[in-house]
């Protein structure tokens, strides 16, 4: 079961985004960006939801 929801909302610029949200109310992942419609937005997430499930963990280390 996951402990995460995804939000779709508008920022005070207007612009629709998303974001990944834990239960414990924090941000786990966001947009990034400003779509100019909520679809866009939408697909935005799904993309993520699609094309990340199984994407590989990469350590970088600062030097």
């Amino acid at each position: 079961m996951s402990n995460a929801t995804f939000e779709l909302f508008v920022d005070r610029a207007g612009e629709h985004r998303w974001r990944l949200v834990h239960d414990n109310g924090n941000v786990i992942a966001d947009s990034g960006e400003g779509y100019a419609s909520r679809q866009k937005a939408q697909q935005g997430l799904e993309s993520v939801k699609e094309n990340a499930p199984g994407a590989e963990v990469v350590v970088v280390d600062d030097e």
